[in-house]
């Protein structure tokens, strides 16, 4: 692997703080209401949702510009979810929302998300680790 880009950010828990290097990002953790938290900040599974959209978005814009694809009114909704595990372990599960042109619908949108699922950093580190579904709206 040749690196491109290292982001570094520091975390106090999951009811703390969340910080980068550079000061970009700086945000109150707290666990979610329904959690038992007040809700009055993020959460890794929120930060996570967010991340993994943008990645897979900016992934499905490449494939399709190699596809000759016009996605520019596209957008891609991530849904991660808290799992409990036995022995009492938490693992993570994705719903990945793509929200593509009408033409986009069926096969042709199927084969642009496949080839996407195999480009995007996030899909490749989360592959045989955690179920990720796509759906095409």
């Amino acid at each position: 692997m040749k690196p491109i880009y290292t982001a570094v950010a520091t975390s106090v828990g999951r009811e703390g703080r969340s910080f980068t290097d550079d000061g970009k990002l700086d945000l109150n953790m707290t666990f979610p209401q329904s959690m038992g938290g007040n809700g009055e900040g993020t959460n890794p599974e929120q930060l996570f949702a967010a991340g993994y959209s943008a990645c897979f978005a900016s992934a499905m814009q490449l494939v399709a510009k190699q596809q000759g694809v016009d996605v520019s009114e596209a957008s891609v909704t991530a849904e991660v979810t808290l799992n409990s595990l036995d022995g009492g372990a938490f693992g993570l599960s994705v719903v990945l929302r793509a929200e593509l042109p009408e033409e986009l619908h069926g096969e042709k949108g199927k084969a642009l998300l496949d080839a996407t699922h195999l480009v995007c950093p996030y899909s490749n580190a989360t592959r045989g680790n955690i179920p990720v579904e796509i759906v095409v709206e």
